[in-house]
């Protein structure tokens, strides 16, 4: 920021700050953990393997959400790469040793693709209105599915609702926690919040010495580095872009893949930019000041912290809640950043179809070749920009 002295961040830190970070972890937590379970045991971990990978993953995000966030005073949040659990989930044929070894070919590539700045020149020529409609188009399922859990939860979901309208009329900045709060004492008149399945035991590492075969780089490596990229780095890249906030991409890209690479054999297997649940940390219910938001990630990195020590704990006290309301403070935190992303992705008629259709093929949730819709998203906006758009020299 320019200055000789800084403030230490947890003066600057605010209750919406802490309650955005829990929810970031909260939603990224319950909406993924099962697929990297199952990665976990496609490849033939066991139990302790597969706490481990909890342990390394947890870790590898707080600390490096902490670190970047307090270093560039900017919110960064990573997260692990979901496509890349269902990639892995889908594996077979391979063992963990080897996967192990991919996972550190992975991180390699990540690097490289951030030491070069070749990741970062391709950002750069991504319009703003390309960007935000993929922002849109990512968040947007998350607002969908807050509606559509009002089919199997009636009850609990509109008492939210009613918290949320309630709290953006009389106070704005506590609007998010008044939801989650509602939610919770509702769950809990209900019956419906199980913490007797909680294992409070801490987690243990393990190692599992790489190996490196010809199958798994060209079956596992090479398409968990493209997912990575073009299915996680690039909407998080936009997302904080589309926030305002000018994170530089090549030294975080980098630091995501070191950091992968440090945990890889404990079971970090892709960590990247997160897009849905840095959001919730971006908007100004993490923070009334734009400057302060960055410490949101940093209360959200101590979180992924505790929850990574825990281990055998996560499953059983993040599925605690129901589904349904998990749901629903997700969608309601995100409804700002939607909106916001909507206007900014349309705002511009030169930019207006090519926006749309990122917007349209991103929602949809499309995979070809097991790439993500994010990607071919920008993929749809791009080819729209050169058609409309290109001229002859």
């Amino acid at each position: 920021m320019g200055q000789s002295v800084r403030v230490a961040w947890w003066r600057e830190v605010s209750v919406s700050a802490v309650v955005a970070g829990f929810v970031a972890v909260l939603v990224g937590y319950t909406s993924s953990v099962a697929i990297v379970f199952q990665a976990a045991q496609a490849l033939g971990a066991t139990t302790a393997q597969t706490v481990s990978w909890m342990w390394a993953l947890g870790l590898a995000m707080g600390i490096s959400s902490v670190v970047l966030s307090l270093h560039y005073r900017l919110p960064v949040l990573t997260a692990w790469c979901t496509p890349a659990a269902a990639l892995l989930a889908a594996t077979q044929g391979v063992s963990l040793p080897e996967a192990t070894g991919a996972f550190v070919v992975c991180a390699l590539l990540v690097i490289a693709s951030g030491v070069t700045g070749l990741f970062e020149r391709v950002m750069d020529k991504l319009p703003m209105a390309v960007a935000a409609a993929l922002l849109a188009g990512v968040l947007t399922r998350f607002g969908l599915d807050a509606v559509l859990s009002v089919r199997t939860s009636p009850v609990l979901v509109l008492a939210m609702l009613t918290a949320f309208l309630a709290g953006r009329r009389w106070w704005p900045r506590f609007a998010v926690p008044g939801v989650l709060a509602a939610g919770v004492v509702v769950a809990a008149a209900q019956g419906r919040v199980a913490l007797g399945g909680v294992d409070w035991a801490w987690a243990t590492p393990v190692w599992v010495t790489p190996q490196f075969s010809g199958g798994a780089m060209v079956g596992v490596a090479l398409p968990l580095f493209i997912v990575t990229m073009a299915s996680q780095n690039l909407p998080g890249v936009a997302a904080q872009r589309a926030a305002g906030h000018a994170v530089p991409v090549s030294p975080v890209t980098t630091a995501s893949g070191l950091t992968t690479l440090v945990l890889a054999p404990f079971g970090a297997f892709s960590i990247n930019l997160a897009a849905i649940t840095a959001a919730i940390c971006m908007g100004p219910e993490a923070h009334a000041d734009p400057a302060r938001r960055y410490t949101a990630p940093v209360v959200a990195g101590l979180f992924y912290i505790l929850l990574g020590l825990a281990g055998g704990a996560v499953v059983g006290l993040l599925t605690a809640f129901p589904k349904e309301l998990v749901a629903a403070v997700a969608g309601l935190a995100l409804l700002g950043t939607i909106a916001s992303g909507l206007a900014q992705a349309l705002a511009e008629p030169r930019h207006r179809d090519a926006a749309a259709l990122t917007f349209l093929v991103t929602l949809s949730g499309v995979s070809v070749a097991g790439i993500g819709a994010a990607f071919w998203g920008v993929v749809a906006g791009a080819v729209t920009l050169a058609v409309q758009h290109w001229r002859a020299r």
